[in-house]
């Protein structure tokens, strides 16, 4: 297994950083990863990519739910993206470089690449240049098959992963846009039946849909599986019976 993945698997991962949002303090945000630093916990961050190509930190593809404005991130540049705070907060979105500088190699970083599932690759290249000079744990995931293919043949040495669920959005009238081969991607999606493309060196799955074929089956073949979002006592015992390691949120472990 490689050395990322064993200081990822060693300690639980704050999902988008240890945020307390009653205390002011802000998912994928410089104090949601500090606090999680000082209690030594890994963590699990989001990018979304920017109108000039920069990998930002944030889960959202628009401004509106935690920064004021309702712009596509994909419509606004790094420096104007910087410029504006959380609500409430005096934080400000960081760019990835950012983000590295601020951890520094104090605890693991799993980083999640959030797609339009447009082709656009720019967050693969902007990590594959950042990420394998950073001396630190560190490690990429994604939903998108399409984007950790491309990781893996850009940035062969990075630990890289599938994020996936059990059941996927159908719309309320499935005729509507809905094709065989949209229900035939999804059910690829579910059961990570493009792993021979993506070689991917780990999974993340969601902890309600435990155990699936595919975890098993990653597990049995040495591919650890981390499993989001865990905020209960009974998440918590899902994740321990059938995880390696869990993401969590909304409490301290």
């Amino acid at each position: 297994m490689a050395a990322p993945l064993e200081a990822l698997l060693a300690r639980p991962v704050a999902h988008r950083g240890l945020h307390d949002a009653a205390r002011g303090v802000i998912e994928n945000t410089a104090s949601a990863v500090k606090a999680a630093i000082d209690r030594g916990f890994n963590i699990e961050v989001d990018l979304q990519v920017s109108a000039d190509g920069e990998a930002m930190v944030h889960h959202d593809d628009a401004l509106g739910r935690l920064a004021e404005g309702a712009a596509p991130l994909a419509t606004l540049g790094a420096k104007e993206l910087a410029r504006l705070p959380f609500r409430a907060t005096a934080d400000r979105m960081m760019a990835l470089a950012e983000l590295l500088e601020l951890v520094s190699g104090r605890v693991g970083l799993l980083i999640e690449l959030k797609s339009r599932r447009d082709g656009d690759l720019r967050l693969v290249e902007r990590c594959a240049q950042l990420l394998p000079a950073y001396r630190g744990a560190c490690a990429v995931m994604s939903f998108d098959p399409g984007l950790i293919a491309a990781l893996r043949a850009r940035a062969p040495r990075l630990a890289r992963g599938l994020v996936a669920e059990r059941h996927y959005q159908v719309p309320a009238k499935p005729g509507a846009g809905w094709t065989l081969a949209a229900s035939v991607h999804t059910f690829s999606l579910a059961h990570l039946l493009h792993a021979p493309m993506t070689r991917p060196d780990f999974i993340a799955y969601r902890v309600d849909d435990l155990p699936v074929p595919a975890t098993r089956l990653a597990r049995a073949l040495g591919r650890p599986v981390f499993t989001w979002t865990v905020r209960t006592a009974a998440q918590r015992e899902r994740a321990a019976r059938w995880a390696d390691q869990m993401i969590f949120e909304g409490f301290v472990p």
